[in-house]
């Protein structure tokens, strides 16, 4: 069975119900989990208004804090369900492709990701991460809905 999970998250409410039954999971089944999320590189040109209104250092000061806030969630989770937990952020314009490099280069052997259930125009134009994990990865994704 599975030793090894990645759990991403973004720090929404429904990667935070991923993020609690993978740790769940995790525990059933005596594996150890590796969080990650992945935050927007800085932009010079951009439209997020976090960009717009700071510099580079401070966009990266303030990205470094909300990861590790979101990050720390887990980690709670992690340590009250008794489950090994290791964390990682990164920052990358796809979040699918880091999700799918750190499955691979921290040995997971599964991947436990939330999906937001986007259908029609919105997944068109949003796209959906876990559509693009599915379609790239090379190990077992299983979707929380």
């Amino acid at each position: 069975m599975f030793k090894h999970i990645l759990i991403p998250t973004d720090g929404s409410a429904i990667s935070a119900l991923a993020v609690e039954n993978g740790v769940r999971f995790a525990k059933e089944i005596n594996a150890k989990i590796t969080s990650l999320t992945v935050t927007a590189p800085f932009h010079i040109m951009a439209v997020e208004s976090v960009q717009v209104l700071n510099d580079s250092e401070k966009y990266d000061a303030s990205a470094k804090d909300l990861a590790t806030r979101i990050l720390n969630v887990v980690k709670e989770t992690a340590d009250k369900a008794g489950v090994e937990c290791e964390l990682v952020h990164c920052s990358g314009e796809h979040p699918y492709e880091e999700i799918v490099r750190t499955a691979q280069e921290r040995g997971c052997d599964v991947i436990f990701q939330a999906s937001h259930g986007r259908r029609g125009m919105r997944a068109l134009l949003m796209g959906s991460e876990t559509t693009k994990v599915l379609t790239h990865s090379k190990i077992p994704v299983l979707v929380f809905r």
